[in-house]
């Protein structure tokens, strides 16, 4: 009888083991972007933005963490400017960015996705508050650096915009929820382009308009995706003719700015159903389920006003604008995946 009792009890327990392995948990997906253009000058317009994608637990405890950063740069000439530039984010560019290269000797420990990703490992486990709460100090260099000798041994690099591009990710009003019982990993990306930009004259002030795309993805380990963000800014800054700076302009991404960007006000009566942040969540919660060649493979076409717009009947009642950037943005952070 002992033993029979004994052998009820371990196939219990073998149960109760299974479906706690199988029990679905939920998490938060959360994207956050810090923009300044505090690098610009004579001759040269700049736009650093540092985006942070995340995955919270129950207990808003970050589970994942993703960094990249946006460093566009326009050189100025005689007013002109190259609207066909491409450009490449610091993971991106790896070791291209050569920031241990062009630094004083002995000053960077490593390059610069490297001490990201040290970054992204020390807060897991963090709130958005105690990400907040990293104590720093101003370095020599002039740079917020991590006070915390641990963290520092791997990221020596200024942390001030990690922290915000974090806090504000943690905090994302917008963001959302999944649940999964296995295993994910969560990717960030962005995409830049300056072809909006307008050379200066004699008589008219110019402007560089590099415009990014932000997303933040969560797979399986198949590359399905559980969840999904995307975002943007629009920042603007004014030239002169001799390449000075005239004016800098930027405001709040376009979740962040929601009715306040003004798409709905400013299209022609009737072509746009919602505002942007709107129509980008139709689009990233369409999505869901997909892998990234999935969304590669939607169908588009060219309509009236020249717009890449969906095909599929179910998406465009709730997502009518062009969904081009949004496809290679969020395609791009799902293979980035880690």
């Amino acid at each position: 009888m002992k033993k029979l009792i004994a052998a009820i009890l371990m196939v219990c327990m073998v149960l109760s083991l299974c479906v706690f392995a199988s029990a679905e948990a939920e998490y938060k997906l959360g994207l956050g972007v810090s923009l300044n253009m505090n690098s610009s000058k004579s001759e040269l317009a700049q736009v650093d933005a540092t985006l942070a994608g995340v995955v919270l637990d129950a207990e808003g405890k970050i589970v994942a963490c993703r960094i990249d950063c946006v460093q566009d740069k326009m050189d100025i000439v005689d007013g002109e400017v190259d609207t066909a530039k491409e450009f490449k984010t610091k993971m991106e560019l790896g070791d291209d960015y050569n920031m241990v290269k062009f630094s004083a000797p002995g000053a960077c420990i490593a390059e610069w996705y490297d001490q990201a990703k040290a970054f992204e490992a020390y807060v897991v486990g963090m709130t958005g508050d105690e990400v907040a709460a990293i104590e720093t100090v101003l370095n020599e260099e002039g740079h917020n650096v991590a006070t915390d000798e641990a963290l520092l041994a791997g990221c020596t690099i200024s942390i001030a915009d990690f922290k915000e591009a974090v806090v504000k990710a943690c905090a994302d009003e917008q963001g959302t929820t999944f649940t999964t019982d296995g295993e994910f990993t969560l990717g960030v990306a962005a995409n830049s382009t300056a072809d909006e930009s307008v050379a200066a004259t004699d008589d008219e002030d110019g402007v560089v308009k590099m415009y990014s795309e932000y997303a933040a993805v969560v797979v399986d380990g198949n590359g399905v995706v559980l969840a999904a963000l995307t975002d943007a800014t629009q920042p603007q800054i004014a030239i002169d003719v001799d390449g000075e700076i005239v004016e800098t302009k930027f405001v709040a991404t376009k979740r962040e700015l929601k009715e306040d960007y003004n798409m709905v006000k400013f299209s022609a009566p009737g072509a746009c159903i919602a505002e942007w942040y709107i129509q980008a969540k139709a689009f990233t919660d369409f999505i869901v389920g997909m892998t990234a060649a999935d969304i590669l493979a939607m169908d588009t076409v060219v309509n009236e006003e020249g717009h890449q717009v969906s095909t599929d009947e179910t998406l465009f009642a709730s997502c009518t604008i062009s969904i081009g950037g949004f496809q290679a943005v969020l395609a791009k952070a799902a293979d980035n995946a880690r």
